[in-house]
């Protein structure tokens, strides 16, 4: 079993998920008492957030692949960076080590393949919805990619920052997240992306008729396979 290098803490709502997840996962693959093998490095996510919200994508890349580091000089065998937005960065944390970084947005491209899905709705951060980081990483693989309007991402930028990432899932919030879907699923999307890993607090599949594409259950699921690619 690889060692699986988990830099999380934004927020650490989501990174409990991933944790949570990665260690069903291989105990629902082996059995018994297994589970994963991992090292977590959680960033303090207000310095992040700030950061973020300067545009100083330069300082979060220098933060996250100091994080990099120290988990591959834990032991880590591969990355998984526990958050959608902070992608941006991905290839500055990659070439900061020697070890493969799990890509979020391939991961989910590989099950929209799988499902035959061509065109996606996105949801997320303002950062990813609006910036070609992580839409360009999937209309490479094929998949044509729809946002919500400017009122759409600014709802749920909020909802996420303000709410989700303080562990606050409110009933109003999630009525209007499931608009947004249905209007995506309107405009021609077969299935919506929950892009942000705090998003699957707030909306799950059982929810709405519309599939949905929970980044953190994929990415989780992705990462107990590549650790486990080696076993009998």
């Amino acid at each position: 079993m690889k060692t699986i290098g988990l830099i999380g803490g934004m927020s650490w709502e989501s990174t409990q998920t991933y944790y949570r997840l990665i260690n069903e996962g291989v105990r629902d693959h082996l059995g018994g008492l297994h589970s994963a093998k991992s090292v977590l490095y959680s960033v303090d996510f207000a310095e992040m957030e700030a950061l973020q919200h300067r545009g100083d994508w330069d300082a979060t890349a220098d933060i996250l692949s100091s994080a990099a580091r120290s988990v591959v000089s834990a032991g880590a065998n591969f990355l998984v960076l526990c958050t959608n937005t902070m992608h941006k960065v991905a290839p500055a944390i990659g070439d900061a080590v020697d070890v493969p970084l799990l890509h979020i947005a391939d991961a989910t491209a590989n099950t929209l393949h799988q499902d035959e899905v061509t065109c996606v709705g996105l949801l997320g951060t303002a950062f990813t919805m609006e910036q070609a980081f992580y839409r360009e990483r999937l209309e490479e693989r094929g998949i044509r990619v729809l946002v919500p309007d400017e009122a759409q991402r600014a709802l749920v930028h909020r909802v996420i920052y303000e709410e989700l990432c303080l562990g606050t899932v409110n009933p109003e919030s999630k009525a209007a997240y499931l608009d947004v879907v249905q209007s995506l699923s309107d405009a021609g999307a077969q299935g919506v992306i929950l892009g942000c890993t705090e998003i699957g607090l707030l909306i799950q599949g059982a929810d709405t008729d519309v599939p949905l594409y929970d980044t953190t259950a994929i990415h989780a699921d992705q990462a107990v396979r590549f650790a486990l690619d080696d076993e009998p």
